[in-house]
């Protein structure tokens, strides 16, 4: 069975979580808007009682080394609302500056806020991605039906997470959760997880795979 894991906002959490998972050999994907990193860390928004705050500029190669990189737009507006130019600014602006900072291929976007449409997705396709991440719930999660949907078996702190797991590894398919890192505000949910990539690292039944890797191998 494959697991592959999506994180998404470039979110200062994730230095802490990009640690946890080198740690248990485990890879995943982040989903960045470059548009939004300044040259230091700043404060993005309140989530509950926390201050969530994004990764600074400078910081970003470091953090997410060895990793793989997608792209979640420039801003992170609300794509379906944009006019035609504005949705190709965020589109294909984002995916050449991430590819000129990390120096790897961006193949893989993930849509703000879990919205798109027709038009959304054409500019996706048309900017260069093969694939495309929604926030779908799903049972089967590949082949997509259509790789510009494409859903992920459970969020992070699904109570049925290791339900799923354990249906995906009875099928020998494929494994996919997400979340954001600014989501685990304590040691309780930090211990959950960590459980989880020490659990799934320690079935030998599991490997961990990067997600654009599904679709380079399809195609």
């Amino acid at each position: 069975m494959k697991v592959v894991q999506s994180w998404d906002d470039g979110i200062v959490d994730d230095v802490r979580l990009t640690e946890l998972l080198r740690r248990f050999g485990a890879k995943a994907t982040f989903n960045l808007n470059p548009g939004l990193h300044q040259n230091q860390r700043s404060f993005s928004f309140q989530y509950g009682d926390k201050g969530v705050w994004r990764l600074g500029r400078a910081e970003l190669i470091d953090v997410y080394a060895g990793f793989e990189i997608a792209n979640h737009s420039l801003t992170h507006p609300h794509l379906p609302d944009l006019s035609p130019a504005d949705l190709t600014h965020e589109v294909q602006d984002s995916r050449h500056l991430l590819q000129d900072w990390f120096q790897q291929p961006v193949r893989g976007f993930c849509y703000p806020f879990g919205a798109f449409n027709p038009a959304v997705k054409d500019a996706v396709r048309a900017t260069g991605h093969i694939y495309a991440r929604t926030v779908a719930a799903l049972e089967s999660v590949f082949p997509p039906v259509d790789p510009l949907e494409f859903g992920a078996n459970c969020h992070f702190t699904d109570p049925a997470f290791w339900t799923r797991y354990e249906r995906a590894k009875a099928s020998n398919s494929v494994f996919f959760f997400w979340g954001h890192s600014y989501e685990l505000v304590n040691e309780t949910l930090w211990a959950d997880l960590e459980n989880k990539i020490a659990g799934i690292s320690a079935d030998s039944a599991a490997e961990w795979v990067n997600l654009e890797t599904l679709f380079v191998q399809e195609g």
